[in-house]
């Protein structure tokens, strides 16, 4: 069985290497878009352990 989880990476390396090249601004809008996602869900997820310890 061939390691799936290397050529995922792999692919997924060269997909993003890809977009990178082809349309910088699209890939850096879509980075900044994904990291905003990621800290509004960390800070939500904070603000709701932060609610449930001050009950």
């Amino acid at each position: 069985m061939p390691p799936i989880k290397k050529i995922v990476l792999w692919l997924l390396v060269i997909f993003m290497l890809y977009a990178i090249f082809v349309s910088p601004n699209e890939a850096a809008s879509l980075v900044g878009t994904v990291w905003d996602i990621l800290v509004n869900g960390v800070r939500n997820v904070a603000r709701f352990f932060d609610a449930l310890i001050n009950r």
